[in-house]
């Protein structure tokens, strides 16, 4: 039920968004619910607009949808975290290249109580799971198709746990955004899978902390990838373009790296 709401409330702004009037200096972009999680975006957008003019308008969904409109042609460019969905894409034609942009890494929250001991000894996020699944402790995934989403299966999978193991007594999806699935795991002090910087901007912890990070394997980069016009002739690909001179040069990176919350820095850049 959730998640069919959710679905029906993205898809009528998305709708409304797609319907907007465009403008020669106007961009759509299609980025993650992390990213937006955030708060990066609320400090790039006003510079994006003092160094290019460009006017980027964003429609904040999981990187499955994010692929998915940019494979309709509904936006210009995307930015998103799924390396395997990201090649997939250029390699059917629907974007013209990918470039890296910034990275962070995924953390693994959880109840203080900590009933699974994932914090004691364990030295990879598939020890984590598989200490999880053991125990049967609650877990919120978000269930949305998301770029976290999609490396929680992969970690799911990694650690022998199948989907039927997964049993709605313990394993709940929320079907929604990172803010929203944070809020979910807070309300049943449930484990979660999440972006750093997403849990480092949420505000409403709870009993929840930082139970596990370190793991190479939990490596988060965020690529940006501009439609394709040759498939979509429509596309304002020469502002998409001129978005991806701005967001690999040095003002972005002291944008970016400077960003901290807490002391605690959310992003590093790393365009080449």
């Amino acid at each position: 039920m959730i998640r069919s709401l959710f679905a029906l409330v993205t898809s009528l702004v998305t709708s409304l968004f797609l319907s907007g009037p465009l403008t020669a200096d106007t961009l759509r972009m299609a980025v993650t619910t992390s990213f937006h999680n955030s708060g990066l975006s609320d400090i790039l957008l006003p510079e994006i607009v003092k160094g290019t003019g460009l006017d980027v308008q964003l429609i904040i969904v999981g990187t499955g949808q994010a692929i998915r409109l940019g494979e309709a042609g509904d936006v210009d460019a995307i930015l998103v975290h799924s390396r395997r969905a990201e090649d997939a894409f250029i390699a059917a034609g629907h974007g013209t290249h990918r470039r890296e942009i910034m990275y962070n890494d995924f953390v693994i929250i959880g109840p203080e109580s900590d009933p699974a001991t994932i914090a004691e000894n364990t030295r990879t996020a598939i020890e984590a799971l598989q200490r999880i699944a053991g125990a049967q402790a609650p877990f919120a995934s978000r269930g949305d198709d998301s770029g976290t989403h999609k490396m929680e299966l992969s970690l799911w999978a990694a650690a022998g746990i199948n989907k039927a193991q997964r049993t709605p007594g313990w394993y709940k999806e929320a079907g929604a955004g990172m803010g929203a699935t944070l809020n979910t795991a807070a309300g049943l002090n449930a484990y979660v899978l999440a972006d750093r910087a997403s849990w480092l901007n949420f505000s409403n912890k709870g009993a929840l902390k930082l139970l596990f990070a370190g793991d190479p394997a939990l490596f988060n980069q965020y690529a940006f990838l501009p439609v394709n016009p040759a498939k979509h002739p429509h596309v304002n690909h020469e502002a998409a373009m001129q978005l991806e001179d701005w967001l690999t040069g040095p003002h972005t990176a002291e944008l970016i790296n400077s960003y901290r919350i807490n002391g605690e820095t959310l992003f590093t850049f790393n365009a080449e």
